[in-house]
Parts: structure tokens; sequence; C-alpha cells
């Protein structure tokens, strides 16, 4: 396992540390110290390995911690707060992941045999440990970035191995659920997608527990098992992530932004804010932008 990690870090060493494109698709990688900013925001369903170093992520009041050992799964958009760190010996945190495409899911499930999800409106994100044929697949894919004519054709295979693997894991229940219109994930997820692309609208959480074909009690329940947090923390951390954004982007100031994203009081805005990042608005942005400057 150690001499498969040691050849992912080397194929990876030239990552950044922001988003760094593989050129394969799907697939990107990160190295080093990521800005705090960066790691506070709404995932998209990934797998993501970690190849040196260790990382934490914190959705409502549920954190994780994996390293080498493990990988993990999200397998919703979720708003998160990630923090990473160097390993022990002080090599730079060294990542890499695959960004879930629930067409290509379902096409590998429609070719295995059928079984059953093991959860029932389970955890949208959890970690489970990595084994030799993970590993061995990972190897596979990013080789590719040494052979680029060759990604058109093999690494679909590659993404479908890695899927496999995880589908043969703990945790291949989430992505059957995320590829099967009447699971529990799924049925979450309209209304996770709703929030999203509509997160400065007023919410009805009736209207949302119509679009998953469940009772008010019963969606408040089972959103709240998914993501770690019921509509309304899910609404405001989208909100407050997106309004974070605007303004270190200088694309308006605290007021035009609070009512961008959907807020009626500016000192609402600002006291719920300071409440997520630590900050009121101005002195967030303002200490973000002096760590960028410093940042390698």
């Amino acid at each position: 396992m150690e001499k498969q990690l040691q050849e992912l870090r080397e194929l990876a060493s030239s990552a950044e540390n922001r988003r760094t494109e593989t050129g394969i698709p799907r697939v990107v990688m990160v190295q080093g110290e990521i800005p705090e900013h960066r790691l506070a925001t709404v995932y998209e369903p990934m797998i993501n390995l970690i190849l040196t170093g260790s990382k934490t992520m914190t959705v409502g009041e549920r954190t994780f911690a994996y390293d080498p050992a493990t990988y993990f799964v999200m397998s919703v958009d979720l708003p998160a707060v990630g923090a990473v760190k160097p390993a022990a010996t002080g090599e730079p945190y060294l990542a890499v992941s695959l960004t879930l495409h629930p067409p290509t899911v379902a096409a590998l499930i429609s070719d295995l045999p059928a079984q059953i999800s093991g959860k029932l409106f389970g955890s949208g994100f959890s970690v489970a440990p990595v084994n030799d044929e993970f590993l061995d697949a990972w190897v596979r894919m990013l080789r590719l970035m040494k052979r680029p004519d060759e990604i058109a054709v093999l690494a679909p295979a590659y993404e479908r191995e890695i899927l496999f693997r995880v589908l043969q894991g703990p945790l291949g229940w989430m992505l059957r659920d995320i590829a099967t219109p009447d699971a529990a994930l799924s049925r979450i997820s309209v209304a996770i997608q709703w929030i999203r692309q509509n997160f400065a609208t007023p919410l009805r959480v009736e209207a949302l527990a119509e679009m998953a074909a469940l009772s008010v009690s019963a969606f408040h329940r089972h959103f709240k098992a998914v993501t770690a947090l019921s509509p309304i923390q899910y609404q405001k951390q989208v909100r407050l992530l997106h309004a974070r954004t605007l303004l270190m982007a200088g694309e308006g100031n605290a007021t035009s932004v609070a009512f961008h994203v959907g807020y009626e009081s500016p000192n609402q805005f600002s006291r719920e804010y300071a409440r997520q990042f630590g900050l009121p608005p101005s002195k967030d942005v303002a200490q973000l932008r002096r760590e960028a400057v410093f940042s390698p």
C-alpha cells in the first residue's frame, strides 16, 4: 500500500495550493496550505483521497478526520468547513479527488447484480479505509497525466474501476443511492438542489417536503440525517458562503450583498455572518485579503 501511495504522490507532485486540473475529466488535485475561506464552501459530490497529511471535514455538528489510510465520500452538495494539516514529517498536504457524475454511476450499477441499499436516509458524507485495489485504480488513473493521448479512451474505464471499488466497500450504498431516483439520498438531493439554486428565495419547507415525496416531519428528520443540518440551516450556510465569495470579489458592500443573498435585514446578516465566520463581514474580508497577500 505504501508503494502505491508513493507513486501517487509522485504523480500528483505538480499540484498547487488551489484546485489544480489534471487534464483528466472530473479529477483534480491540491497541495500545500489552502486558505481557510477556500475550505469553507459548498462541496460537490466527490470521492477524495489524501496522499500526504490529513484533513477534517465538518458539516453541521459532525466532523470526520481522514488521512492516507482512508478516503472520503460526499454524495450530496453540502456546505462544509475543511481544515488540512501537513504530514508529521513535514511534507505538505496532498490530495486528489474525483467529482461524482450520477449518470456514470448509474451506468455502472446497471451492469452489476442488483443489490439492496444498506442504509435508509443515512449521512451524505463518510469515511472508509483504503485497500490495495482502490489505490491500484487511482494509480492507473493518475498515470494518464503522463499519457494525455490515452485519456479519452482509458479514463472512463479507470473511473468506473474507482467507482466499482467504492461500491464494493462500506460506502457503496452511498453511490447506489445517488444513482437511484427513488432512493433516500436522491429524494433529499432534489430539495438540496432547489435550495442551492434558489438560496435567496424564502424557503417553504412544505414545498420541499412535497418535492421529496415526504411528510413535513419526515422531511425534516431525513434532511438532517443526510446533511447534518435542518433545511433552514442549510439555506443559511449557503447564503453566507455565497456572500463571503461576493465580498472577497469586491462585488458590493455588506448591505448590498446581504440583500442579494436573500436577507431582509443587513443587521441580521452581519450578526449571522460573524457567528458563522468569527468576524463581521468587513473585518473578515480584510483579514482574508491580508492572509492572501502573504500566502505562498
